[in-house]
Parts: C-alpha cells; structure tokens; sequence
C-alpha cells in the first residue's frame, strides 16, 4: 500500500507548481535566462537547421551534430516547454517557432536570437541594479569608450552578428515601411543609420522614380545590399557613404529615414535629428520608424529590449510622449504618428521655416 496521497494537491502559495499561482510565476521568471541559453545553444549547435521535415530522435540529431546525445535531449525538454520544438512518438519535430531558427526561412530571426544572447549581453545584465540606482547605464565608465565602438573593435563577430540581426529585421518590417509611406513626390530619401541598406532597396525596387542614399559607419556598408553595389539592379539610383550621424549628416535629401536606431540616450538622439535637419531644406522630413512603448502589442519584446538599451548604449525604447518631447527638443515639429504594422510606428517631424 503506497504510503503518498493521491487527493488532489491544493494551489496556492505554499501547494503545488502546476498552475500560475504567484510562487510559480517567481520561480519561472528568475530561471528565465536558462530559456535564453537554451535557444543559444541549439541554434549555435545547428539544431534547427539539423532537423528537418520528419520526426528524429535526439540520438539521431546528436550523432549528426556531433553532440551529447543525454545533454541534447535535456535542452530539447527544456526548448519544448517554450514553444520551441515538440515531441511525438516517432521523435523531435519543429514547431512554427523553432521554424523561424532556420537559415532557409523566409522570416528567420536566427541572428536577433544571437544577437540578444551574445556574451557581452550576459556581462551588462549584473548592472541593471546600478542603473536603477544612477538613473544610467555604465557601458563607457566600464569600458572606456562607447558601446558601438568596443563592439566592432573588441567583438568583430559580435558585430557581424548585429549586420545580419539587423538585415532580418528589416527583411520582415521593410515591405510594411515601403506600403506605409506615401513617397509620391519624393526625389530624394537618405537612409540613416541603415546598415547594409536593405530597407532602402525596398524603397527603392517599390518608388522607381525614387533615388536613395545609405549613410552608416563604415564597417556597416562595406558589404551593402548586392543591389545597392556597382552593377547592382539599383546601382545607378543610389550611393553608399560611410558617415556617423552623431558628427554628421554628409547628404542633403527630400526625407531622412531612421529606422529602429534613434533609441540611444536622448543627448544622442537629439543630436541626430539635429544634425538630420542641418543637412536639409526647410521642406524636408526626418521620419523615425520605431517600437513605441505604449502602443506595443508584444509588451515584453518591447520592454526587455528597452532595459537591454539601458545598458549598452544608455538607450531606450520611446513612449509616443517621449519621442515628441525630443523632436520638439531637436527643434523639430511633428507631423503624423502611424502605424507601419503590428509593431512599428512611424514618426513624422518636419523642419520649421526659419
């Protein structure tokens, strides 16, 4: 005779863990970097490309990845219980988020993954109880120097990660911005801050009449989109310049884009609308394409990312308030706040007559 009780455990803060009860939801969220590091390891291993279309045991996925057989199957557990892969009865299968870590899928996030889980970000993490208590992040009086700039001296794969983070991110928002904005009438667009350019070739594939500029530092367009290069399709309708928007704006155009980089500290951001309005006209527009806080169907996509910003570049995620606040600090005026999709808006300002 078995000496447990079968009746039925009551919840609560002190019973069992099998509900969300509050004990569960601490527990939970205080291990929730193992999900974190369990999403790293299986994409670094190439296990999302590995298992293809039909069921496979984590034997078989091990001897083919060169893995520990026991230690894959405890992060597949662990990956299951996050949406992230499943099980059946012939073995491990993908689910439509572990789709999304493959290098052939059309909407793959396999390096934003990488890129949110890179080592460094595991060493600012510790700091978030000092920003809280200085109101800043420490990145330079930690490293010496800017967070972008250790990035492409200190960590160059590190910054390859972020290029290719960044080229997914635009492939998945750059048809909504191109549907978004009505660029009838426009000559010219300079694509700030825009990396390897693939939003502007979107752009530009989407307005024929539209000539375009991709303005970033220069280890970000020195292999820029294959459209935008000599004998790309869109070769003659643009030009690549390395710049750094916190010194200058090297280019005089009908619209500035910022897509999803004016989030550093407010100084800096104020200081890119300005230099932005310096280079144009008085009929030019600066549109800021960004993740507004308060507005975010994903609250905790947007509100992690917004404490990450914190730490590596004294950064934030804006409130519809806050980027009006540092428009108009700019000496700028806003025009239009809209959607562009489920959680992008675009921001308008214009430079007032002098």
């Amino acid at each position: 005779m078995s000496i447990i009780r079968t009746d039925q455990v009551e919840q609560g803060a002190g019973g069992g863990d099998t509900g969300p009860v509050p004990m569960t939801v601490l527990r939970e969220l205080s291990l929730s970097s193992a999900g974190a590091a369990a999403l790293r390891a299986a994409v670094q291993v190439g296990l999302p490309d590995e298992l293809g279309d039909e069921p496979a045991t984590a034997g078989d996925l091990a001897r083919a990845l060169k893995v520990d057989p026991d230690i894959l199957e405890r992060l597949l557990r662990t990956l299951k219980h996050y949406g992230i892969f499943t099980e059946t009865e012939a073995g491990h299968v993908h689910t439509p988020a572990s789709r999304l870590l493959r290098d052939d899928h059309p909407e793959s996030l396999k390096f934003w993954v990488l890129w949110v889980t890179e080592p460094w970000t595991w060493e600012l993490w510790p700091r978030l109880e000092k920003a809280v208590r200085t109101g800043k992040g420490d990145f330079e009086e930690v490293y010496g120097t800017d967070f972008f700039t250790y990035l492409h001296k200190e960590w160059p794969e590190s910054t390859e990660v972020f290029n290719k983070s960044q080229t997914e991110l635009s492939r998945l928002a750059s048809d909504a911005v191109a549907d978004r904005l009505d660029l009838d009438g426009v000559r010219t667009l300079a694509d700030i801050g825009g990396g390897r350019g693939f939003t502007l070739a979107t752009l530009l594939e989407k307005n024929p009449h539209l000539d375009g500029v991709l303005v970033d530092l220069p280890a970000a367009v020195a292999t820029p989109d294959p459209r935008l290069r000599p004998g790309g399709a869109l070769a003659s309708r643009s030009r690549v310049l390395a710049g750094d928007c916190l010194k200058e704006v090297p280019v005089e155009a009908d619209v500035y884009l910022f897509k999803s980089i004016l989030e550093w500290g407010d100084d800096q951001t104020v200081t890119a609308l300005r230099n932005a309005a310096r280079a144009g006209r008085p009929d030019s527009r600066i549109v800021l394409i960004t993740n507004l806080v308060d507005d975010s169907p994903e609250i905790r996509y947007a509100t992690g990312i917004d404490l990450l910003f914190l730490l590596n570049t004294n950064g934030k995620r804006h409130t519809k308030k806050g980027v009006t606040a540092l428009i108009e600090r700019a000496g700028l005026q806003v025009v239009g706040v809209g959607p562009i999709n489920s959680h992008l808006h675009a921001v308008e300002a214009a430079i007032p007559a002098s």
